[in-house]
């Protein structure tokens, strides 16, 4: 007999709803799912982004894992407009699982238009470039020009031992 499959979380709950207008501005983003949420190995594993009409970033501090139940604070909400909450859960079964909902803040909020560090919130250009080259820099470590030149040696080496073992046979 077959044992059923082990199957992603799914959300069942979120507190701002998706779709859902509000006169007033939420403190923080809490989201239900239907099983426990893994805790993992290291931080940001589980994460929630609160993003703003203007492209902000609205979330502060960490998210808290209590079980079913992933919760992110908020900073004072400032313009009126529709904010999309983006996350991302270490699933029961090990999967990564993510979605995006969206509410509408019908009024301006307590906060300020812009959001607390709005200008670290978004990654500059040459650090993500280096980031996807895997560039050269100081960070510890190795190049990757430098293992490449070695597996070529390793393997120029081999293929010689191998050429001469082999024709001391014959």
């Amino acid at each position: 007999m077959a044992t059923p499959a082990a199957a992603h979380n799914q959300l069942i709950e979120s507190d701002p709803a998706d779709g859902a207008s509000l006169d007033e501005a939420p403190e923080q983003v809490t989201l239900t799912f239907n099983q426990p949420v893994q805790q993992g190995a290291g931080e940001d594993v589980n994460q929630i982004a609160v993003t703003g009409p203007d492209g902000g970033r609205w979330t502060a501090g960490d998210v808290q894992v209590d079980g079913t139940t992933v919760t992110a604070p908020l900073h004072p909400l400032g313009p009126a407009g529709e904010y999309v909450i983006g996350f991302r859960v270490l699933s029961a079964d090990g999967h990564p699982v993510s979605e995006e909902l969206r509410f509408t803040l019908t009024g301006p909020g307590p906060g300020d238009d812009t959001p607390p560090g709005a200008e670290s919130a978004k990654p500059s250009a040459p650090a993500a470039d280096d980031a996807r080259s895997g560039g050269d820099d100081d960070s510890g470590g190795i190049p990757v020009w430098v293992w490449i030149v070695a597996a070529v040696v390793l393997l120029g080496a081999g293929v010689t031992v191998a050429l001469r073992t082999g024709s001391d046979r014959s």
